[in-house]
C-alpha cells in the first residue's frame, strides 16, 4: 500500500499466501467500492478545494500588488500561473501541478514559499497546509502580549470558581480572585511550575503533591518538546534542578505526559479539602498561552465551599 507523508511518499509491500478467495457477494462488492469511492471522493474534494482556493488567492493579486511591472489589461483577474512560480522559486510546470490538485509530493518550505508569493496571512497558510496533506506549524508564541479585556472578564466571571492564564513556560498571565484564595497564591508567584516545586505554601496546597509531581514534570517536558528552538524551557529546568531535588530526580526519568483535564484536590486552611476538576483550553489570538478552568467535582461540598470563601474576600477596588 501506499503512505503518504508530507515532504515523501513510501510504498509497503506485503506477501501473504492465501486461498482463492471466491467472489464477494454483491452486497459486499458494494461495501468495498463505497469505502474506496468515500476515500476517493475525500481526496478529490481536498484536490478541488486546493484548486479552487489557489486560483482564489491568485486572482485577488495583481503585478503591481507583488512588486512586478504592470502588464495592461489582462482577459482575467489576478497573477498568472508563471508569476507566482517565479514569485515562490519553484517551477512553473510544478506550481501549475498544484494548483490543478496534481497528486505530487509538497514540503514545509515550498508550501511557506507559496503563501508568501499569494501573500497568505496565518490562516490562510494554515489552511494551505491542511489542503496540501501537511500538518500546518505551530504559530509564533507570544512574549510579554496583555490579554484583553474580554477575557479579563471572562476571568472574573468565573468567580466563585478559580481561573486562570499560563503562557508557555507556565507563568502565571492572569489570575482571578478566588484562584488566589484556593491556591495561596501572591504576587511573588510568578510561575506555576517554579512555585509548585518552590514555594512552601503553594506545595502545602496540594493534597497529594507527591502523587501530582511526576505529572506536573512529564507535562512540562511534552510542552518543552513543542517548541525545540526555545532555548526558556531549559533554563526553568536547569534552574529548577539547582534548585530542587526532587524536580531534579522527576526530570531525570524523562517521562511524558499531556493532559488538558484532570482533577485536583487542594487542603484550604479555613474550608478543608476542596476538589477541583480542571480543563486547560489554548488561546488561539495568544499563541502559546491556556486558559485553566477549575470546577468543583460534584458530590464533594466544594462548590458550597468556594461560594463561602467567595463570600469571605474582600477585592480590592482599583
Amino acid at each position: 500500500m501506499e503512505v503518504r507523508r508530507c515532504g515523501r511518499t513510501s510504498t509497503q509491500v506485503r506477501s501473504i499466501e492465501v486461498d482463492a478467495p471466491s467472489p464477494l457477494p454483491l452486497r459486499g462488492r458494494r461495501a468495498a467500492a463505497t469505502g474506496r469511492g468515500a476515500a476517493y471522493a475525500d481526496g478529490m474534494g481536498r484536490r478541488t478545494e486546493l484548486r479552487d482556493f489557489l486560483r482564489s488567492r491568485r486572482a485577488r493579486l495583481s503585478p503591481e500588488d507583488v512588486g512586478l511591472p504592470g502588464a495592461g489589461r489582462r482577459r482575467t483577474p489576478g497573477l498568472r500561473r508563471e508569476e507566482v512560480a517565479v514569485l515562490a522559486g519553484v517551477g512553473v510546470s510544478w506550481y501549475t501541478w498544484l494548483e490543478q490538485g496534481r497528486d505530487i509530493t509538497v514540503s514545509p518550505q515550498v508550501l511557506d514559499a507559496v503563501a508568501r508569493a499569494l501573500r497568505l496571512n496565518h490562516d490562510e497558510r494554515a489552511y494551505l497546509y491542511v489542503l496540501a496533506g501537511c500538518n500546518p506549524p505551530l504559530p509564533a508564541p507570544e512574549d510579554g502580549t496583555p490579554i484583553g479585556d474580554e477575557l479579563r472578564r471572562l476571568l472574573d466571571a468565573w468567580s466563585p470558581r478559580p481561573a486562570y492564564v499560563l503562557d508557555r513556560h507556565w507563568g502565571i498571565v492572569a489570575v482571578n480572585e478566588p484562584a488566589r484564595t484556593v491556591f495561596g497564591l501572591t504576587d511573588d508567584d510568578h510561575n506555576c511550575l517554579v512555585s509548585f516545586f518552590t514555594s512552601p505554601a503553594y506545595r502545602s496546597s496540594f493534597a497529594h503533591w507527591e502523587a501530582a509531581a511526576p505529572g506536573v514534570v512529564a507535562q512540562f517536558r511534552a510542552d518543552a518538546a513543542r517548541y525545540p528552538d526555545d532555548p526558556e524551557f531549559a533554563r526553568l529546568a536547569a534552574d529548577l534542578c539547582r534548585a530542587s531535588a526532587e524536580f531534579a530526580e522527576l526530570w531525570r526519568r524523562h517521562e511524558v505526559r499531556s493532559a488538558t483535564q484532570g482533577i485536583k484536590a487542594i487542603r484550604h486552611s479555613e474550608e478543608g479539602l476542596l476538589v477541583l476538576e480542571y480543563t486547560s483550553l489554548p488561546l488561539p489570538n495568544h499563541p502559546g498561552h491556556r486558559l485553566v478552568l477549575h470546577n468543583p467535582r460534584p458530590s464533594t461540598g466544594t462548590a458550597e465551599k468556594l461560594e463561602r470563601l467567595a463570600g469571605s474576600v474582600v477585592v480590592p477596588h482599583p
